[in-house]
C-alpha cells in the first residue's frame, strides 16, 4: 500500500514539474491563429432585396362605365396582341354605330342619285347648246337673206325668236347642272359628317372592348362578370378589368444602399435568388441604375419630401434575368448579388487580419520598442502582422503596412506590402488589436468551437 502511495506521489511531482517547465516555456507568448498570403480569385458583391417583375406590364382599365358582359380570359391565361379579353355592356353604343352606318349607307345612295341628276342635267345642256347652235346658223342665214331683201319679215323676225329662245334655254340648262352639282357636293358633305359621327360613335363602342396592347399574361384579375366598372384613376378599386405582363423578358427590381450604389453599373453580371425557388441562382445583368433617391422608411424618391428628416436612403436597380423561367412569378421576392468587381489569380490576405497601427517612437532594443509611446501626430496605417523567426528561433510579429484594392467576401486584395507565402496573423480579434510590435508569439493549433446547431 506504501508502494502505491510513493509511486502516486511520484507521478504527481513529474506532472507538477511538467506543468512548471510548460508554463515556464510559454510565458512571455501570445497564442495566435496565422495564414498563408496566397492567390486567389476575388469578387466584391454588392447586394440588393427587391422583387420580380416583368419588363412590361399594364393594368387593363375600363374605358367605359357599364357592367361587365363578358370576361374571355382568366387568370393565367396567355393572350395574343389585339386579342379581346373582355366587353361591357353597349347596347347603346352598338345602335349609335349601326344608326350611323345606315345614315351613311342612305347619304351614298343620295349622292348616286344627285350624280345621276347631274348627267341628266349635263345632258340637257348639251342639247341646248346643239340647238343653239343650229338657231345660230339659222339665224345668221336670214340675217344674209334679209338685207338681200329676199327673206320676208315675218320670217326674219321667227329666226331671231327661235335664237333667243334656244340662248335662254342653254342658260336654263346650266342653272340646272349647276344646281345638281351643288346638291350633290352639299349630299357629300353630310356624308363627310356622318362618316366623323360614326368615328366618334365606333370610338364609344370600340371603349366597351377591351383588347390585348401586347403578347402576355393575365396576372391579376380583380373583376368578374357582372359586375360594374367604371372610368377612373388607375389602379383605383372599380377600374382595372385585369392586369397583363409580358414574361418574355424578367427583371429583378431590387433596392441598394446608398453607400454600395457608386460601384453599381450597367451591363455587371448578378446572381438573382428567389425566396420560393430555393437552391436555384438566375444569371443576369444590370439594366437600370436609378439616380432618384429613395427614403428606406418610405419607398418614396427624396424629391418629393419636403421634410428635413435625415435617414437611410436606397436607390432602384433592375437586373434582367439572362434565360427566363416560367418559375418566376411577379412579386416573388428575391435578392440579387451584383458583381461590381472581379479579379482573378491575385494575392489576398483574410479581411480579419487588417488592424489599424499607429508608428511607435524609435527606441533601442526589441523589448523597449514594444512598449515605446507613438509618435507625436502620428498617422494611423492600415496592415498586417507578418510572422517571422528571430535570430533565437522564436517566433516574433512585425507590423508591415499594405496598401489593398477589392473586397471579396471574406478576403481582400493585397497590392503592395506583402509577397506570396508570408505567414500573418489573422486573430483572435481581441489579442491582434493588443499586439505590439516585434511580440513573441505562439501558433494556436485549437480549432475554434463549432456552435451547436441552431445558433
Amino acid at each position: 500500500m506504501k508502494k502505491i502511495l510513493l509511486i502516486i506521489a511520484v507521478l504527481v511531482v513529474i506532472a507538477g514539474l511538467v506543468t512548471f517547465m510548460v508554463v515556464r516555456q510559454q510565458s512571455g507568448y501570445t497564442k495566435v491563429m496565422t495564414a498563408k498570403i496566397q492567390k486567389a480569385d476575388l469578387a466584391t458583391i454588392v447586394s440588393g432585396t427587391g422583387q420580380i417583375r416583368p419588363k412590361t406590364f399594364v393594368n387593363l382599365g375600363a374605358t367605359a362605365m357599364g357592367r361587365v358582359t363578358h370576361l374571355f380570359v382568366k387568370e393565367g391565361d396567355h393572350v395574343k396582341r389585339g386579342q379581346e379579353v373582355a366587353t361591357i355592356e353597349n347596347i347603346q353604343q352598338e345602335a349609335s354605330v349601326a344608326g350611323q352606318q345606315a345614315a351613311i349607307a342612305a347619304a351614298k345612295t343620295d349622292i348616286a342619285s344627285y350624280i345621276a341628276a347631274e348627267k341628266t342635267a349635263q345632258a340637257n345642256v348639251d342639247h341646248a347648246q346643239a340647238d343653239l347652235e343650229q338657231k345660230k346658223l339659222d339665224w345668221d342665214r336670214a340675217q344674209g337673206l334679209y338685207k338681200a331683201g329676199i327673206m320676208a319679215k315675218q320670217d326674219f323676225d321667227a329666226k331671231k325668236a327661235a335664237y333667243d329662245l334656244d340662248v335662254a334655254s342653254l342658260a336654263q340648262s346650266q342653272a340646272q347642272l349647276n344646281q345638281a352639282k351643288a346638291q350633290t357636293d352639299s349630299q357629300r358633305g353630310h356624308m363627310q359628317t356622318a362618316v366623323a359621327t360614326l368615328r366618334a360613335n365606333q370610338d364609344l363602342f370600340d371603349r366597351t372592348i377591351a383588347v390585348a396592347p401586347f403578347d402576355g399574361i393575365v396576372t391579376d384579375e380583380p373583376i368578374r362578370e357582372g359586375e360594374t366598372v367604371v372610368e377612373g384613376i388607375q389602379n383605383a378599386q372599380g377600374s382595372t378589368l385585369m392586369t397583363l405582363a409580358d414574361l418574355s423578358v424578367i427583371t429583378a427590381e431590387v433596392k441598394v444602399d446608398e453607400t454600395d450604389i457608386v460601384n453599381v453599373q450597367i451591363g455587371q453580371p448578378a446572381d438573382v435568388t428567389v425566396d420560393a425557388i430555393p437552391g436555384k441562382v438566375f444569371k443576369g445583368h444590370v439594366t437600370l441604375v436609378g439616380d432618384q433617391a429613395l427614403l428606406r422608411s418610405s419607398g418614396l424618391a427624396t424629391s418629393t419630401q419636403t421634410s428635413g428628416t435625415e435617414e437611410a436612403k436606397d436607390f432602384k436597380v433592375v437586373v434582367t434575368v439572362d434565360t427566363p423561367s416560367d418559375e418566376l412569378r411577379p412579386g416573388l421576392s428575391t435578392t440579387a448579388k451584383i458583381t461590381t468587381a472581379h479579379k482573378a489569380n491575385i494575392l489576398s490576405l483574410p479581411i480579419q487580419a487588417l488592424t489599424v497601427h499607429t508608428p511607435e517612437t524609435p527606441s533601442t532594443g526589441s523589448v523597449q520598442a514594444a512598449s515605446a509611446p507613438a509618435k507625436p501626430n502620428a498617422k494611423e496605417e492600415t496592415g498586417v502582422y507578418v510572422v517571422s523567426k528571430d535570430a533565437h528561433g522564436k517566433l516574433r510579429v512585425h507590423f508591415v503596412p499594405v496598401t489593398t484594392g477589392i473586397t471579396g467576401a471574406t478576403d481582400i486584395e493585397v497590392l503592395s506590402g506583402l509577397k506570396e507565402g508570408d505567414e500573418i496573423v489573422t486573430g483572435p480579434y481581441k489579442t491582434l488589436r493588443g499586439l505590439k510590435e516585434n511580440s513573441l508569439v505562439k501558433r494556436d493549433t485549437e480549432k475554434p468551437p463549432v456552435p451547436p446547431p441552431g445558433k
